[in-house]
């Protein structure tokens, strides 16, 4: 089985991917892993900050790592920010029947009541050197910006709004 889980930032990925690791023992890929290795190694000019140019640049790379996971008959969670919205396009049926997809969305209102709580935990599984960036309109923004586009999507739009307590379960059996 392949876990994809997508979102905007700070909404959990990575921590949920960790859960998922540790409940099942599936290993995980952090997209963003993927794309620092790229950048700091030379390959590519793009910068942490060009997110629609880095999922066009990571997408087909990960893209056909999941299918050979799957070709193999390998369980992987696949955790970013950078899987567009049209991933499914890019799979056939026999890929898709082993495959989940998840989006993370905080509504307006729990990033307005939750905002000092999603700061603080924003380096539960990964330490964040530099958040000054991360603002209460950034993540409303962005996490509007995500529920729009899963709303919009017909093949994919299974999204999970994180509206008045911050608590997400997936079970994979």
């Amino acid at each position: 089985m392949i876990v994809l889980i997508t979102g905007a930032s700070h909404t959990g990925k990575t921590a949920l991917a960790q859960k998922l690791l540790e409940k099942y023992k599936y290993p995980y890929l952090s997209i963003d892993h993927l794309k620092m290795g790229f950048i700091r190694s030379g390959y590519t000019q793009l910068t942490p900050g060009d997110d629609d140019e880095l999922t066009d640049y990571l997408w087909p790379v990960v893209r056909e790592m999941i299918k050979t996971a799957i070709e193999n008959k390998q369980n992987l969670i696949v955790e970013g920010c950078y899987i567009p919205s049209d991933w499914s396009e890019d799979f056939e049926k026999e890929y898709l029947d082993n495959m989940r997809y998840y989006c993370l969305v905080m509504s307006e209102d729990y990033i307005r009541n939750h905002f000092a709580d999603i700061k603080r935990y924003a380096g539960v599984i990964e330490n964040r050197s530099d958040d000054e960036w991360c603002t209460l309109e950034s993540v409303i923004e962005n996490n509007a910006q995500f529920l729009e586009r899963a709303q919009k999507s017909n093949s994919n739009a299974n999204y999970i709004l994180i509206d008045d307590k911050y608590e997400i379960t997936i079970e994979m059996e």
